[in-house]
């Protein structure tokens, strides 16, 4: 790569600047270059940065001596440019907001097969989040950290069984560079831990105009077995997963601190990010001079907790002793609080010194506002959380969701990505969406059945080439490797279903009839394929063995050219199946799927989905668009619904979904299947996309939150103050509040009540009485209640309120709840008393 013409140096330092930009993984306009400097090593790797580093000096020279070539690089370079500076939708529609930066900390980003540091869902939420904020210019900075060896790899043995390797990833050939001070020094953060320190190296990625920052701890001042932190993700080991996730947090923090980045919103992706809160607080402390409740009650107005867990036993826990062991010095010296306060952010029982801290439960106690990732997950968390807010109704506790969406310039394929562009132009994502409904509509049966066609056809290479290199890794012989070049026909329905191996998704429901689905996929008339993929962690033997079935079935009835499992589910093979198959199959246990994306990512690629109403999936769906076998029923007994569920799915499929699409008209185009394409692509898409969820975070969350953040701040926390203090006064007077008598008369069809309240020394106007019934729908009934003129000798008040005589008066209690609009009720207060 060493050159002395200063046209190729020139030329070469910005291929370079292109290759280091994880802009090219959606844009795929440098894609020629590097397929033109080596062809294999482009289409193997994925990673501009290993062509570059790879290729021989006299090959690099021919490619830059092409004109066309120097008018690429020139050309994408001044693109680069142009796009880092101009307004997008964020600088456009809030030019005046008072936003400057939002931290998203996240323990996975999925950006790219060349920066393998993920897992699965949560990394591709986090990853695609950080390029919507690259579109639309929302001034969001990643924080995560650098894996040595990321994720396990998989490797399907002929039986089914699984081997795992862990390739090393060399920091050299990763699209990332070293975070260096003015004076050229690599920035290194410390992080002290009992009897030593932690020393942090610190890289930045760039995704287009957002940046990601990373830490490693393998610098070479490190102790071995400390250098060995940031080593693999997820271990299963809670020593070390404690270790990452104070890592993340406190390093996270610090890094921003040393850079000059001084974020008024700190968005943590799930639980692992929580320890950000603590080290955010001590920096208020720090700056303002206030205790450690002062500073958490100014910080947390700025703390957004995203949530992702569907089930309890799926949050992080931590035992007492080890928290004991890493941070009882930095509570009791920096944050100056007991060790048992802090254990008390971390439980539900506040004081059992047995129960395990949840890292969940402090990113809740630590933050202003707290979401889930669909409606269904809404609810799930709610009755999750609901023990940290005793007193409330489920119906309102402070949880709302943003549901999940994907990157759709990432997931789209080449064909999918010229349809699009011709009806909706190259701009589409960009902007608010909503017209892409209507011109995505008109696009006719022909041109939607041709990208089918070339969507299957591109599918069928990429899982033949893989298949014949999976089995030729287990030993396969030249005949066999031959076969699979042949596998799988493009006129055949063929349906994906890829995703992490675990129970709740019961991956293996489709074998509950292992004969009826024989029928299915061997009709002669009417034939399926069916592709599949997906990893078990390594430690979970069960969940291997799922994998190991699917494998012997195919294997003991001959199913070799109607089923195939792919090994080594990855990115690359994710867009290889979303962009190719005709229907995803989605088999989740209700209501255990937070959200789940994969099924959106067929969805710009004119793919159908056939799921349980479960995540996503249960405010997406209707018959215009797709299928379900789902009923809503939350699972009572696992084994009876699985039948059931099974026995539905069958029929959906044999009934339904494969006769429209063997239904062809005169053109031979399957014109009710075409339909579903369409509409699905029309009213979904755009819906399901990240840029529409970040413009929801975005407007509903961050500016709003920026707002109260900079007025508790504001006058080194003069507003905060008042409000600790108004808490107090409130608190003290609280406790002497009481419910006097309740009446109630029936007349013209209204309940008439009248409550007597007692205030002991509150302000009316600090109260609100309220009368609440449950409902069947989901929402409760509340009315406010009218306090009657008071009287002259300071008694009890009066309020009273008229409500429909539509159901027992015993259904309805008046409640007393505080009305301090700077105090969100009931995060940051449990003032609610209930009248009995």
């Amino acid at each position: 790569m060493h050159t002395t013409n200063p046209t190729d140096s020139f030329l070469l330092n910005a291929l370079t600047g292109l290759a280091m930009d994880l802009h090219w993984s959606w844009n795929h306009a440098t894609d020629k270059i590097w397929h033109q400097l080596d062809a294999n090593l482009w289409h193997l790797t994925h990673n501009p940065l290993v062509v570059l580093q790879t290729v021989s000096a006299r090959r690099l020279s021919e490619v830059l001596a092409d004109p066309i070539v120097q008018d690429i690089i020139k050309e994408l370079t001044e693109a680069k440019l142009q796009r880092s500076i101009a307004p997008a939708w964020f600088q456009h529609q809030h030019a005046e907001a008072n936003l400057s930066n939002v931290a998203y900390f996240s323990m996975e980003y999925m950006l790219s097969e060349a920066l393998p540091i993920y897992s699965g869902g949560l990394g591709n939420v986090a990853g695609d989040l950080l390029k919507s904020a690259s579109d639309l210019g929302v001034p969001v900075t990643g924080i995560g950290l650098l894996y040595q060896q990321g994720y396990s790899r998989q490797i399907i043995n002929r039986d089914g069984s699984q081997q795992y390797v862990s390739p090393f990833n060399d920091p050299g050939q990763l699209p990332i560079s070293p975070l260096r001070s003015p004076e050229g020094e690599w920035l290194r953060i410390q992080v002290n831990l009992p009897g030593y320190s932690v020393w942090l190296r610190t890289w930045q990625v760039e995704v287009g105009r957002t940046r990601l920052l990373l830490l490693d701890s393998n610098d070479a001042a490190n102790f071995p077995q400390h250098r060995d932190i940031t080593n693999k993700l997820y271990t299963g080991d809670p020593q070390m997963q404690l270790l990452q996730e104070l890592i993340l947090g406190f390093g996270g923090w610090r890094l921003l601190k040393q850079l000059g980045i001084r974020p008024e919103i700190c968005h943590l992706n799930e639980g692992h990010s929580a320890f950000v809160v603590l080290e955010r607080a001590l920096d208020a402390m720090q700056e303002n001079n206030i205790p450690f409740e002062e500073a958490l009650l100014l910080t947390r107005s700025g703390n957004l907790f995203t949530t992702h867990t569907a089930v309890g036993a799926g949050f992080d826990r931590f035992s007492p002793a080890l928290l004991n062991q890493y941070l009882a010095d930095y509570v009791q010296q920096e944050l100056k609080i007991s060790f048992t306060d802090f254990l008390a952010l971390g439980r539900q029982h506040t004081a059992d010194a047995s129960e395990p801290f949840n890292t969940s439960f402090l990113a809740i106690r630590g933050s202003g506002k707290i979401n889930a990732v669909s409606g269904v997950h809404r609810d799930v968390s709610r009755r999750l959380f609901a023990p940290l807010f005793p007193g409330w109704p489920v119906e309102e506790l402070p949880i709302d969701s943003v549901t999940n969406g994907v990157h759709m310039a990432t997931w789209d394929s080449p064909a999918a990505d010229r349809l699009w562009t011709e009806a909706c132009g190259k701009e589409r994502w960009l902007g608010t969406m909503q017209h892409l409904e209507e011109n995505i509509a008109h696009v006719s049966d022909e041109r939607l059945w041709s990208l089918r066609m070339d969507r299957i056809h591109d599918l069928l290479d990429h899982l033949r080439e893989h298949y014949v290199r999976q089995i030729a890794i287990v030993g396969s012989d030249d005949a066999d490797q031959e076969k699979a070049k042949k596998l799988f026909d493009p006129k055949i329905l063929t349906v994906g279903f890829a995703r992490r191996f675990v129970p709740y998704k019961r991956p293996n429901l489709l074998l509950y009839d292992r004969e009826r689905l024989k029928r299915i996929l061997l009709n002669p008339q009417r034939p399926v394929q069916l592709v599949l993929a997906g990893k078990a962690h390594p430690q979970d033997v069960y969940s291997q063995g799922l994998i190991q079935e699917w494998v012997r079935f195919i294997a003991d009835n001959g199913l070799g050219e109607r089923v195939v499992f792919l090994s080594d589910y990855d990115m690359l093979l994710t867009e290889q199946l979303v962009q190719g198959v005709d229907l995803w199959l989605n088999t989740p246990r209700r209501p255990w799927e937070a959200c789940g994306t994969s099924g959106m990512k067929v969805l710009v690629n004119g793919g159908l989905n056939l799921s349980e109403l479960d995540g996503w999936w249960d405010e997406a769906y209707s018959p215009e668009v797709g299928w379900t076998f789902g009923d809503r029923q939350e699972v009572i007994d696992d084994n009876r619904h699985d039948r059931e569920d099974a026995e539905r799915l069958y029929k959906v499929l044999e009934d339904e979904i494969i006769p429209l699409f063997y239904q062809r008209n005169d053109s031979g185009i399957p014109a009710g299947w075409v339909e579903k394409m369409r509409a699905s692509m029309a009213r979904l898409t755009w819906r399901f996309s990240s840029n529409r969820s970040l413009m929801a975070y975005t407007e509903n969350y961050y500016l709003p939150m920026v707002n109260e953040y900079r007025l508790r701040a504001a006058q080194n926390g003069k507003k905060m103050k008042e409000l600790i203090s108004w808490i107090n006064e409130f608190r003290n007077a609280w406790q002497h509040v009481s419910f006097g008598h309740v009446e109630v008369e029936q007349s013209n069809g209204q309940y008439h009540f009248a409550v007597s309240v007692s205030l002991n020394g509150l302000k009316e106007a600090q109260i609100a009485v309220e009368l609440f019934a449950n409902s069947d729908n989901g929402l409760p009934v509340l009315r406010g209640m009218e306090k009657l003129p008071a009287g002259k000798d300071g008694g009890p008040l009066i309020y009273i309120a008229d409500v429909p005589a539509d159901r027992p008066a015993s259904h309805y209690t008046p409640r007393i709840v505080v009305a301090n609009p700077k105090l969100p009720s009931p995060l940051e207060s449990n003032f609610i008393l209930w009248e009995h």
